[in-house]
C-alpha cells in the first residue's frame, strides 16, 4: 500500500514529476514506491566508515527489485571519541537529531518505506523511533562490528585503551604499553566490537523483527554484510507491497522479547533508556519495572566482553541471536508468535535451529548451565532514586556496599581526582549534575570507571550517577538515577562523606540519614542555572523528559 499522498497525488503533477526527472526518474518510475535510504555514512568514527558502500548496494537492490531509490544523510557522533569530553554532552541528543533528520526527509517527501543504514550508538535508537513515528515499512541495516584488536595473543577492543589509562596511573604498566594497546583495540571498520552499546541494541532490533536474522553480529568487512544489505532491500520492497508496518511489529511482547535478549547475552545498561523511549514513541506502555520482572526470570547465556572473555565476531561464530533466541524460545522465555518484517513470526524463523548450542564452543551457554542464574540489568530503587536507576551487576563480586560519599559535580572533577589516586576501597563516589537535564545530555561515565577499574578498584568501589554508563562499562556502577540532580532529585542534596548504601540483591540505592535532616537540605536546595541556554543543548535541556520515561524529547 504506497502512500496516498506520495505517488497517486504529489508526484503526478508535473512540477513534482520534473524535478523527479532532474535525479533519475524515467516515465516508468513515477508508479513505483519511492523508498527513502538514510545513510549514516561519515569518517567521522570507524563504526560507519563503511556505511556508504552498503548504501550503495542497498540502492541498487530497492531498484532491482522494482521501487525507487532517495537517497539522504544522516548524522553521527562518535561516542569513544567524544568521551570524556565535552563533546560527550552531544551523544544522546544525537538519537534524537537522527529521528528528527530522518522523520522529515521521509514525510517532507513522502516517501513510501524507508532503510536506515547505521553504525554507531545513537544510530540504531534514533533510526527506530523515527520508524515508529512515521509508521511506514522500514528495515534497518547495522553496518557491523569491528572484529578484535590483538596484542600478544589477546583481544582487544576499545574499553583496553580507557582501562590502560587508570592502568598507567597506578604503575601497573608502562607509556609503552599504554600506546602499543592504542595502536592495536581498534584494526578497523565497524562498531565496538564487545557487547557494547551498538552491539547491544542491532541484537534488540534484529529481535523485534526490523533488521534481518544473524544480521546484527555481522562483522564490518566481512562479505556477507554485502549480501545481507541488499537482501534487506528486496525484503522491504516486498514489506511495502504487503503493508508490514513498524507499529505492526513494535508491540508490548515484541519489546519484552528485546530485553530477554539483551539480558540473556548481558547487554548494555543503555538498552534500558533506549527501549524505553522506543516503546514511548510507540505507544507502548513499558516501565523500568518490566526490566526488572524479567531480569528475575532470564539468566546470562553469553559469555561475551566487557565482563566476559568473547566479543560479538564469537558469538556470530557460535549461532549468532537466532542461535540465542531459539534457546529462549524452547525454554518459553520470548514470545514465538511476534511477527517480523519478512512476515513471518520469530517461531518460524527459528524452527530449523537447534534447540541447544553447539557443545564445541563455550561462547553460548545451555538455558541450565548459565553463566549467571538471573538477568544482569537491575532497577534499583530508594531514597536517592525514587523513580529509578539501572545497575549493571553481571560479574560483580561486591553486590552490596555501603560507604562514605565522594561527590562529584561533573565527569571531568570525578576523573581528576581518581587519577590523583584520591579514590580509595570502600568509596562510594557520586557524580552529579550529568543528567538528560543538568549536563545536559546525560554523559557517559566510561573514563572515570575504566581508571577506577585500570587502578584495581573496579572491585572495591561503587560508582553512582544520574549520567550515563557505556556499554563497556562494568563493575558495582549505578546510573540514569531518577529524578536527577538537576531538577531537584535527592542526588543533588548528598553531602560529601555521608552513607550510602548500593545493594544490587535488595536492588536498593539508599542515602542512610535522617528524613527530617533530608528536607533541611532540600529547603536550602536552588536549582542551578543552565549550563547552556541557546543550541541544540539548550533546547535539549528545555524539552527533554526523565531518563525513567527514556529521555525523550516529543512527550508533554
Amino acid at each position: 500500500m504506497l502512500r496516498s499522498s506520495a505517488i497517486t497525488q504529489g508526484i503526478q503533477r508535473s512540477p513534482n514529476r520534473a524535478m523527479l526527472r532532474a535525479v533519475g526518474f524515467g516515465d516508468e518510475d513515477f508508479n513505483k514506491p519511492i523508498i527513502g535510504i538514510a545513510n549514516g555514512f561519515s569518517t567521522i568514527t570507524p563504526c560507519n566508515v563503511g556505511l556508504n558502500k552498503l548504501a550503495l548496494i542497498a540502492e541498487e537492490a530497492v531498484k532491482r527489485s522494482g521501487a525507487m531509490p532517495q537517497m539522504f544523510g544522516t548524522i553521527t557522533v562518535s561516542d569513544g571519541i567524544s568521551m570524556g569530553t565535552e563533546g560527550m554532552k552531544y551523544s544522546l541528543v544525537s538519537r534524537e537529531v537522527i529521528a528528527d533528520s530522518i522523520e522529515t526527509a521521509c514525510n517532507a517527501q513522502s516517501m513510501d518505506g524507508v532503510i536506515a543504514i547505521g553504525g554507531c550508538d545513537k544510530n540504531m535508537p534514533g533510526a527506530i523511533l523515527s520508524m515508529a513515528r512515521m509508521n511506514i515499512p522500514s528495515i534497518f541495516i547495522y553496518g557491523g562490528t569491528i572484529k578484535p584488536g590483538k596484542l600478544d595473543g589477546n583481544d582487544l577492543t576499545v574499553v583496553s585503551a580507557f582501562e590502560a589509562v587508570g592502568q598507567l596511573t597506578s604503575g601497573k604498566i608502562s607509556e609503552e604499553r599504554l600506546i602499543a594497546v592504542e595502536k592495536n583495540a581498534i584494526p578497523g571498520a565497524g562498531s565496538c566490537g564487545g557487547m557494547f552499546t551498538a552491539n547491544t541494541m542491532s541484537a534488540a532490533i534484529e529481535t523485534m523483527g526490523l533488521s534481518l536474522p544473524y544480521s546484527s553480529t555481522m562483522s564490518a568487512e566481512d562479505e556477507e554484510k554485502k549480501h545481507s544489505t541488499s537482501r534487506s532491500a528486496e525484503v522491504l520492497v516486498q514489506a511495502i507491497k504487503n503493508n508490514i508496518r513498524p507499529l505492526d511489529l513494535l508491540t508490548k511482547e515484541a519489546f519484552e522479547n528485546a530485553i530477554t535478549v539483551v539480558m540473556a547475552i548481558g547487554g548494555s545498561t543503555n538498552a534500558v533508556l533506549h527501549l524505553l523511549a522506543i516503546a514511548l514513541t510507540s505507544g507502548v506502555n513499558l516501565t523500568l519495572n518490566d526490566f526488572e520482572r524479567i531480569r528475575q526470570e532470564v539468566p546470562v547465556i553469553c559469555d561475551l566482553k566487557p565482563s566476559g572473555k568473547y566479543v560479538t565476531v564469537d558469538l556470530h561464530k557460535a549461532g549468532g541471536i537466532p542461535q540465542v533466541m531459539k534457546i529462549l524460545l524452547d525454554a518459553g522465555l520470548i514470545h514465538g508468535e511476534c511477527k517480523t518484517i519478512e512476515g513471518k513470526t520469530i517461531s518460524e524463523v527459528l524452527k530449523d535451529l537447534p534447540s541447544s548450542p553447539d557443545p564445541g564452543q563455550d561462547v553460548i551457554r545451555p538455558i541450565d548451565n548459565p553463566i549467571y542464574k538471573k538477568g544482569h540489568l537491575a532497577i534499583l530503587k530508594g531514597n536517592l532514586a525514587s523513580e529509578g536507576s539501572v545497575a549493571k551487576i553481571s560479574g560483580v563480586k561486591t553486590p552490596v556496599l555501603t560507604g562514605p560519599a565522594r561527590v562529584f559535580e561533573s565527569e571531568e572533577s570525578c576523573l581528576k581526582a581518581i587519577l590523583s589516586k584520591e579514590i580509595s576501597a570502600g568509596d562510594v563516589v557520586v557524580i552529579r549534575y550529568e543528567g538528560p537535564v543538568g549536563g545536559p545530555g546525560m554523559r557517559e561515565m566510561l573514563a572515570p570507571t575504566s581508571a577506577i577499574v585500570g587502578q584495581g578498584l573496579g572491585e572495591k568501589v561503587a560508582l553512582i550517577t544520574d549520567g550515563r554508563f557505556s556499554g563497556g562499562t562494568y563493575g558495582l556502577v549505578v546510573g540514569h538515577v531518577a529524578p536527577e540532580a538537576a531538577v531537584g532529585g535527592n542526588i543533588a542534596l548528598v553531602q560529601e562523606g555521608d552513607s550510602i548504601t548500593v545493594d544490587a540483591h535488595k536492588k536498593l540505592i539508599q542515602l542512610n540519614i535522617d528524613e527530617s535532616e533530608l528536607q533541611t537540605r532540600r529547603s536550602k536546595w536552588e536549582k542551578p542555572k543552565p549550563r547552556y541556554k541557546t543550541g541544540i543543548l539548550g533546547k535539549y535541556a528545555r524539552l527533554v523528559s526523565s531518563s525513567s520515561k527514556g529521555a525523550v524529547t516529543d512527550i508533554l
